[in-house]
């Protein structure tokens, strides 16, 4: 919350004693020499292969793909083995052990409350945020029914930029022009948007093949002011819609380029390359922009056609199949404040949920940066917004119908060395007394709950070290198991040499804003890193 006081973090540091003579020794190797690792980045061929080992050894942290079991049942079957509409799982079903002391899943949740003020993260921004959101809902896409099913999913499990361009071909074709490779769109004072989704609340007919999801909960005044998306979920969130609406308008820029470069090529051409590029473009920003912001490295990840040719027989080279634990710890409400800084005025949470309205009125330009502006929250426990409460209380609850193995399980799994005392968790007095309180023993912590009171390993890193394990694991392997990054399609041939260099010349959001802003070009300051941090 920019010019409010915040809380300050734990001034104890965790202990480290359990995290592995390994693991600390790797850890303290890439968040030190900061000249040595500058001097390896300046020598292109180094560089190159330091890449790629570092990327294939995270992978590598945990067993590739394949699993053995899914959430379809305790057991391997056929179905559970190629029916991706269950979540995978790293490990099995691990019943309750008798004798342990856990709270009820509404108990453990409160251990995620925010109190009055936001612990502020150390280095992110409110974009930051904005962005893991929309990107990872694309494919972290649990059931949005309710009751909801936990162990179902209504994902493709790559990163395919569905916000935008839908699920299916019916989604796709209700929001194409079927014109120039384009998709439809509408220009509000000089800035492209999409056509609005619904008239008197009700959806267009043109757009029958959409929904959104919990559109039950919209008021009709409301509706009219949602985009026509191809996804479901982009009208979620402000931030949702600002990031959908920015790749709306980098398509269309890109395929009006294509259409003047190759002016024979058909509409169905036009669009299907446009597609193809902007996809590899939010893949390069993930792995240039996204994790990089979030490892402590002082060596910055790259995609290079190069790398993913070096990569391209290592084990893990298999079919994407999103994971209940990737899933789960992709759940980082803590970093959304709960007022954020839209324009001149502060607005509460509740009031940017379905915020399209949000866009035209402040402007594409000024709502990045004002994200960019703004501090997001530390990732931890009592740093969640009440409102979020209830999705903190679902994911514990939904963890233990799978039951999933617990947190000292799942760190085992990972390769560190299991933790003896909650001291080993967090260095936090509070939370190793809410710990304490709750759960007889480290070993009845759910994986849940250890996951985000479990403490960084540094004053300047983002996130905690299992979490940060699951992730690198799991991110790396999404992203660069995606068809496009494939050794013989990675090239000209599918992308076009204007395609390679619009993507070769990518490598953060601030890039792709500011050809995109007509309506305002100055210079503005986007960034998913804090000022004060960089």
């Amino acid at each position: 919350m920019r010019g409010r006081p915040v809380v300050a973090g734990p001034a104890k540091a965790r202990s480290v004693a359990t995290d592995g003579a390994v693991n600390r020794l790797r850890y303290l190797a890439l968040t030190h020499g900061r000249p040595l690792w500058l001097l390896a980045e300046a020598v292109r061929p180094v560089r190159l292969g330091l890449n790629a080992v570092l990327i294939d050894s995270a992978v590598r942290e945990m067993p590739a793909r394949p699993e053995p079991l899914s959430t379809k049942s305790p057991y391997t079957s056929w179905t559970s083995l190629t029916d991706r509409s269950y979540m995978g799982r790293h490990l099995p079903p691990a019943p309750v052990p008798e004798g342990a002391v856990r709270p009820s899943a509404e108990r453990a949740a409160a251990l995620f409350a925010r109190g009055e003020e936001m612990i502020p993260c150390p280095r992110s921004t409110v974009l930051f945020a904005y962005f893991a959101q929309w990107f990872t809902d694309g494919f972290l896409r649990g059931e949005s029914r309710v009751p909801r099913d936990p162990s179902r999913n209504t994902s493709n499990h790559e990163i395919d930029v569905n916000p935008l361009y839908g699920l299916g071909e019916e989604a796709t074709g209700a929001v194409r022009a079927f014109d120039g490779g384009l998709l439809k769109s509408r220009l509000v004072n000089g800035g492209e948007f999409p056509p609005y989704l619904c008239e008197q609340g009700r959806i267009k007919p043109e757009f029958a093949a959409l929904s959104v999801a919990r559109l039950e909960v919209v008021d009709a005044a409301r509706r009219d002011t949602l985009f026509a998306f191809g996804g479901d979920r982009g009208n979620l969130q402000v931030g949702f819609a600002m990031f959908t609406v920015l790749f709306l308008r980098e398509h269309n820029r890109v395929a009006r380029l294509l259409a003047a470069t190759y002016p024979r090529w058909d509409d169905e051409r036009l669009f299907q390359t446009a597609r193809n590029i902007v996809i590899a473009l939010v893949i390069k920003i993930v792995v240039e922009e996204y994790i990089n912001h979030i490892t402590p490295y002082h060596f910055r990840f790259l995609l290079d056609p190069r790398l993913t040719r070096r990569l391209a027989r290592a084990p893990w080279q298999r079919q994407n199949w999103a994971s209940i634990e990737f899933n789960l710890v992709y759940r980082w409400h803590s970093l959304v404040p709960s007022t954020l800084s839209i324009g001149n005025r502060d607005v509460p949470l509740p009031a940017t949920l379905f915020g399209s309205a949000l866009l035209p009125e402040t402007g594409l330009g000024r709502l990045f940066e004002d994200a960019s502006e703004q501090r997001a929250g530390r990732l931890g426990l009592f740093n969640t917004d009440p409102v979020l409460r209830e999705v903190d209380e679902a994911s514990i609850a939904g963890g233990r119908a799978l039951q999933l193995a617990s947190y000292n399980d799942y760190r085992e799994h990972c390769r560190f060395p299991r933790v003896r005392r909650f001291e080993h968790i967090t260095g936090d007095p509070r939370v190793q007394g809410a710990l304490r309180d709750l759960y007889g023993t480290v070993d009845d912590v759910d994986l849940y709950v250890g996951l985000f009171a479990e403490e960084p390993g540094s004053a300047k890193a983002i996130l905690p070290p299992l979490l940060t394990k699951i992730i690198a694991i799991d991110a790396f392997s999404q992203a660069l198991t995606n068809p496009l990054l494939a050794p013989r399609v990675l090239n000209s041939a599918t992308f076009t040499p204007l395609g390679m260099r619009i993507i070769g010349g990518t490598r953060t959001v601030s890039d792709v804003l500011h050809r995109n802003v007509p309506e305002d070009p100055r210079p503005r300051f986007v960034s998913m890193t804090w000022r004060g941090a960089l």
